[in-house]
């Protein structure tokens, strides 16, 4: 089977392919809404408040605030994306967002910009490696974690199509943007990128691309992974983890995030219940981020192609 070809057509930030998103969004349907804490510029959201000055709320620096609003726009039948940075977000706001938009399941968006270690130079204090966590443990909520502009763009559009919660990360560097500019974003449902049979490789976010080269690498040496894009962490597709594995009998999960709480311990837990295999993670385990350049920290921290081919490679000798 000849192998799929994924060509990068250019660096591009995640978070302006949200913005582009919000201004479809925001010519389409009028009772679409946005709010951002202080952040419109960080958060790409300018366009749409230029488009629509009249549905577009400066919350200021008042996080809280801006979700209470949120969600009682929800409940007035507007659809309000509300936008910070991650950390912000979600760790600043947990009991706003768990209170008046989970348990009262209000049809809130909750944009969350600069998650991750890749945020960069701003350190630790603005990184946030918990929040697919925080965000998955609530009832209600839909988690999405899409992987480039493009990706990103169409996430943002399905969002505000879906009825309830959502919660949407992206992130502040450029990455290669290398999925189609006319994509459907479903919700739920996993993108198998290459087909393997030797190692199952699931990312999500910024080390999907990476999981790509590494997926080359392994080919190279004879070695056929599979990877699979699971852009949405919930609901997880858990039909297409279990397809795979029973295939490959090997598994790598690779996130940006905290072992705890992420991507990895959810299939863990389908693995458990379902399709028992040896797991490597390429993740964070139990440790802060710190000052430095977004290329620097994922190479520090491990999260880079050079550590998804180490991890399906020891995943394979535990078979």
């Amino acid at each position: 089977m000849e192998r799929q070809q994924f060509i990068n057509t250019g660096n591009k930030d995640t978070r302006s392919g949200f913005g582009a998103g919000l201004s479809v969004i925001g010519d389409e349907n009028p009772n679409v809404v946005a709010m951002c804490a202080d952040l419109t510029g960080s958060l790409k959201m300018d366009a749409f408040a230029k488009a629509h000055p009249d549905r577009f709320y400066q919350a200021g620096i008042a996080e809280a605030n801006m979700i209470g609003v949120g969600a009682g726009m929800a409940l007035s039948g507007k659809i309000p994306f509300v936008g910070s940075f991650a950390a912000f977000a979600t760790g600043r706001v947990y009991d706003q967002i768990r209170q008046s938009v989970a348990y009262s399941n209000t049809n809130v968006k909750i944009a969350a910009s600069h998650a991750g270690i890749t945020l960069g130079e701003d350190g630790a204090t603005h990184q946030i490696l918990e929040d697919i966590g925080l965000m998955r443990m609530l009832p209600n909520m839909v988690v999405l974690n899409p992987c480039d502009y493009n990706q990103t763009k169409a996430a943002t559009i399905a969002a505000a199509k879906h009825v309830g919660p959502v919660y949407i990360r992206f992130g502040r560097p450029g990455v290669p943007n290398f999925t189609p500019e006319d994509q459907t974003f479903e919700i739920g449902k996993a993108l198998k990128l290459i087909e393997g049979s030797d190692v199952s490789i699931f990312a999500t976010g910024h080390l999907v691309w990476e999981a790509i080269q590494a997926a080359q690498t392994l080919e190279a040496e004879g070695i056929k992974a599979e990877v699979i894009n699971i852009h949405t962490i919930k609901p997880l597709d858990v039909e297409a983890v279990i397809e795979s594995v029973a295939k490959t009998k090997a598994v790598v999960v690779a996130e940006e995030h905290f072992i705890a709480g992420g991507l990895g311990e959810l299939i863990c837990g389908v693995l458990a219940a379902n399709k028992p295999a040896p797991l490597e993670h390429v993740a964070i385990n139990d440790k802060f981020g710190q000052s430095g350049t977004p290329a620097k920290l994922m190479e520090a921290y491990g999260l880079d192609a050079a550590h998804i081919v180490k991890a399906a490679k020891k995943a394979m000798s535990r078979k």
